[in-house]
């Protein structure tokens, strides 16, 4: 249990215990007001504090990307594939579609490790190549690809892989 006290008029007025999954559910709140639509996506912690809440309790491995317009203002945050404990299959052909179908300029890849080991592995590696390559082609811009496990994350783009 946490105990958050509130103030009025500059007084505390009362004190409420909130539980942990409380507590959970009014942070991912606020984030996700943080990254509604039209949202600028400019600083990168903010964005990996946001992938952490979204995808820290996942047990099976997914891949999504945060689709954004020229001025890198947040389009839409879609998941696009799911796979099993450890693997997914991404397919280029889908993710150049659905940036087309929403006119991105560019997009920041992620994905989820449920292992609890961020590492990025050699595939993980090899599709964001054939990804990048493949956005490439109609003017796309992957400005990184994000492995999040638990609360830890690997930035594609800190490690100069992009």
């Amino acid at each position: 249990m946490s105990v958050f006290e509130t103030k009025q008029n500059g007084k505390y007025a009362s004190t409420r215990q909130f539980s942990a999954d409380e507590v959970v559910a009014f942070a991912m709140e606020i984030v996700a007001q943080r990254f509604q639509r039209g949202a600028c996506m400019s600083s990168p912690d903010a964005t990996l504090q946001y992938l952490a809440l979204q995808l820290a309790e996942r047990d099976r491995e997914i891949f999504g990307a945060l689709f954004l317009d020229s001025q890198h203002r947040l389009i839409c945050d879609e998941v696009l594939f799911k796979g099993s404990i450890d693997a997914t299959a991404v397919y280029p052909r889908i993710v150049v579609q659905r940036a087309l179908q929403l006119n991105a300029a560019a997009l920041i890849l992620y994905h989820n490790h449920p292992s609890g080991v961020p590492e990025p592995s050699v595939a993980d590696r090899h599709i964001t190549t054939q990804l990048t390559e493949s956005l490439k082609l109609i003017d796309v811009r992957v400005i990184d690809h994000l492995v999040v496990a638990g609360t830890a994350t690997v930035s594609f783009a800190e490690r100069s892989w992009l």
